[in-house]
């Protein structure tokens, strides 16, 4: 079965800030997630999965790899 996690948790994981893995949702830079309902009120939940691809996209071997 499938481990969802709230923003909370995931960010944990990611090691960054409940609110910078918002901003990272909105501008469409962040890990996929899904929604828990409809609605603003639906719930934002994240796979650990989609974390782990989410990392492993940002792997380099020197900063002249890195892109912005």
């Amino acid at each position: 079965m499938t481990e969802y996690l709230t923003t909370k948790e995931a960010a944990r994981i990611v090691r960054l800030s409940p609110r910078t893995l918002e901003r990272l949702r909105l501008t469409g830079d962040g890990p996929k997630f899904l929604k828990a309902g409809i609605g603003l009120r639906a719930k934002v939940l994240y796979r650990i999965t989609d974390l782990q691809a989410w990392i492993e996209r940002s792997d380099y071997q020197s900063t002249a790899e890195y892109q912005m």
